[in-house]
């Protein structure tokens, strides 16, 4: 079982691609080169291969990273299953995690949601999807600072309040504040149940 995310960045021709190409591709790294792991094509789009157990946390990653731009946003399909022709990238590979992932992408635009997966059950779709609707109602308007502090606290699950204010220079209570406007608290929550139900799948 792997994943695959499909891609698109809102507002981009609004935005210089120096704003957002180099954090998006150091992200992208992490997870192996191109164009095997990961392809940025038709100027704004993207597919990233991932594993299914990290792929939602690295799903909200990418959208807190590019909101961490004033006035950019992301829609991604998430696609889990198999994996069943390897091409030259993964744009040309193919499988059901690749068609999944595809058709969902598709799909956003007319369902006016900007972030949805597809994982061949049903009934865990039905349930994440619409966890995910709910959390899009405050992800969507996360400001920079909200969503810089959620980059943060995501890639750094281990560390302390007092950690992060010292990195970003500012006071502890100021942290707690962020995270609080974040809802980060919910987040990290649908990240635990997504671990559980991806045991099931």
């Amino acid at each position: 079982m792997i994943a695959i995310i499909t891609g698109d960045i809102i507002n981009s021709e609004n935005h210089l691609a120096t704003e957002w190409m180099g954090d998006l591709k150091t992200y992208f790294n992490r997870f192996g080169p191109a164009p095997m792991h990961w392809e940025i094509y038709r100027g704004d789009e993207f597919q990233l291969k991932v594993t299914s157990e990290r792929v939602l946390l690295s799903a909200i990653q990418i959208k807190a990273l590019l909101k961490s731009v004033k006035g950019l946003d992301v829609r991604m399909g998430i696609g889990i299953g198999l994996e069943t022709y390897v091409g030259t990238g993964v744009s040309e590979s193919n499988g059901s995690a690749h068609q999944r992932s595809g058709r969902k992408f598709e799909s956003l635009k007319e369902s006016k949601v900007n972030l949805s997966i597809a994982t061949g059950s049903e009934s865990h779709d039905f349930t994440l999807n619409l966890m995910l609707r709910l959390a899009l109602d405050f992800m969507n308007s996360w400001s920079v600072v909200s969503a810089e502090i959620a980059l943060m606290v995501l890639d750094n699950p281990e560390a302390s309040q007092k950690e992060i204010a010292q990195k970003l220079g500012i006071k502890q209570s100021a942290v707690s504040q962020r995270i609080k406007r974040a809802r980060l608290d919910l987040v990290l929550d649908l990240l635990a149940y997504y671990q559980q139900v991806i045991g099931e799948v």
